[in-house]
């Protein structure tokens, strides 16, 4: 059975963080723990959002914890409800890039239920256990590439080493504010690297096989607008109409990605629970060539002609065969990798062919291996995985 859900309320548009205050209230925040790190702190957007509380005639109170790390942690998210603790705090405003809003997503499952976090992870069968006493989010991104900020899940490395999913429609955020304006400091390597993330969310749910067509109409247009805009954001950080069609394209996909991701995906977050420095967009960018081939023999993907309408979407004309419209997408995301500056394989991140039998068991666990338009075996990963390098 199909299931369709949009619930966030979202604001996109430059200047959208003053009304903070406002979002606050209509979810009655009133001590709220912003979540965030150091990079945002450095670069003031954390002052930027202590501003627009400020004087808020519901805000009683801001505590603020800047200690997320690249990739959250099950140490961070608890030493992040210390702090909500030790303040009474209410609600949550996650700002920040995904790190930030997947951290602020487990401080909202820790602080308000019992055990460890892993209880409440998807491969756990810990999804049915998170219920709605979970804090109330809302989500400020100052990157174009997660998504998060309208998603129902996070992905945090647990005590034990492994990269795990929390799926839950209680974590959605009960608003969620993109401005464009919070992302035109962003690097170059960063924003190329959280805009292929973006690009790979509208690229792999378009492809997954569950029957959703709201979701596939929002995943091809967000594809569209992150592949004609990333390189402008890329190559000009104040390029504002750039800036604002790659943080819509970062929405669009994980608003589709409730229909599920797939290979990419199981494949970047095992490996990256063995590396943890190792950046999940780029990662994605890389493995995507790989399983979009690997894909081109999908049943249903040649059913509703996946590759060819992604092709078009991506300006390669029409291609009308699926393997040859697949083998064309491959060619330009490895071209489009190159311009970006981002690495050519898996081997210039300093992964290993001796980690291989552990990212495979990883991504055979995973959350997204299941909803794959073809259900990959080891081997096939690890064919994948030597393709990628």
């Amino acid at each position: 059975m199909a299931q369709i859900l949009y619930l966030t309320h979202i604001q996109i548009d430059f200047g959208v963080l003053a009304n903070l205050g406002a979002e606050c209230e209509k979810a009655n925040i009133k001590r709220p723990l912003i979540v965030t790190d150091q990079g945002v702190k450095a670069v003031g957007i954390l002052h930027k959002a202590l501003d627009a509380l400020h004087g808020h005639h519901v805000i009683e109170q801001v505590a603020v914890f800047d200690q997320t790390p690249s990739n959250p942690t099950e140490a961070a998210v608890r030493a992040a409800v210390a702090v909500y603790h030790a303040h009474q705090c209410d609600g949550l405003i996650a700002l920040g890039g995904g790190s930030s809003i997947d951290c602020a997503k487990g401080v909202a499952i820790t602080a308000t239920h019992e055990g460890p976090l892993k209880t409440y992870a998807t491969i756990e069968g810990g999804s049915l256990k998170i219920t709605s006493s979970v804090s109330p989010i809302i989500a400020v991104p100052t990157t174009a590439g997660t998504g998060s900020e309208v998603a129902r899940g996070a992905i945090v490395i647990v005590d034990d080493g492994r990269k795990l999913g929390f799926h839950s429609w209680h974590l959605v955020p009960k608003a969620a504010l993109l401005d464009p304006e919070l992302t035109l400091g962003l690097p170059p390597a960063l924003t190329a690297a959280t805009g292929m993330d973006a690009i790979a969310h509208c690229m792999e749910t378009f492809m997954a096989a569950p029957f959703n067509p709201p979701a596939d109409g929002i995943a091809l247009d967000g594809l569209t607008r992150g592949w004609a805009h990333i390189e402008r954001a890329t190559a000009n950080g104040q390029d504002r109409d750039a800036r604002l069609n790659m943080m819509s394209a970062s929405m669009q996909g994980a608003m589709a990605f409730q229909k599920g991701l797939g290979c990419v995906h199981s494949l970047s977050h095992s490996l990256g629970g063995v590396n943890p420095r190792l950046h999940h967009g780029t990662l994605n960018a890389i493995f995507l060539p790989a399983v979009v081939r690997f894909n081109a023999e999908a049943e249903s993907v040649q059913k509703e002609r996946r590759m060819q309408r992604m092709a078009y979407a991506m300006g390669l004309g029409e291609v009308h065969h699926p393997i040859e419209a697949a083998e064309a997408i491959a060619q330009a995301i490895t071209a489009m990798n190159a311009r970006l500056g981002l690495p050519k394989g898996l081997d210039e991140m300093g992964v290993e062919t001796a980690w291989f039998d552990q990212i495979i068991e990883g991504a055979l666990a995973d959350h997204c291996h299941k909803t794959n338009p073809r259900l990959a075996t080891a081997q096939e990963y690890r064919e994948m995985l030597q393709a990628a390098m």
